[in-house]
């Protein structure tokens, strides 16, 4: 069984997303798809939205998780 995904990858792919999505939406309203070039239209909003978030997700899976010891607050 795979093991679930932290809360921090899941959060940086969703910032991730979210950045990409906004440069997206500035690209359609400025209606220059001279950022993507040769692409046709129609993919760049998706792609634009769907790289970074990957990417953010891939080097978050494969990051080492830091071990943090238990400190109760009590004894310190």
């Amino acid at each position: 069984m795979a093991a679930p995904i932290e809360a921090k990858v899941k959060a940086s792919t969703a910032g991730a997303f979210l950045a990409g999505l906004a440069v997206a939406v500035l690209n359609a309203v400025t209606a220059d798809s001279g950022l993507l070039g040769p692409l046709p239209s129609w993919l760049q909003a998706p792609l634009l939205a769907f790289v970074p978030a990957a990417l953010t997700w891939l080097a978050g899976y494969q990051a080492r998780h830091t071990i943090r010891d238990h400190v109760d607050p009590i004894q310190g």
